[in-house]
């Protein structure tokens, strides 16, 4: 059986941490910043972690980096 191949798309946007979990970062932060609140740039600026749903997903696609 061949080897499955890694998304390269989830693996340059996802991290997958030492215990399992997804972290990821918010949308709507690269352009048009000017428009948006001070407190939604700060908000996006920081990780979060996926829901279970999407975390099993994302495991798919990323096989060998769990």
């Amino acid at each position: 059986m061949p080897k499955m191949k890694t998304h390269k798309g989830a693996k340059n946007r996802v991290k997958i941490t030492a215990s399992g979990k997804v972290i990821g970062r918010k949308p709507g932060k690269r352009h048009l910043n000017w428009q948006k609140s001070g407190k939604s740039g700060r908000i996006k600026g920081r990780p979060f972690t996926f829901a279970k749903g999407e975390e099993r997903r994302v495991h798919r696609l990323m096989p060998y980096d769990v």
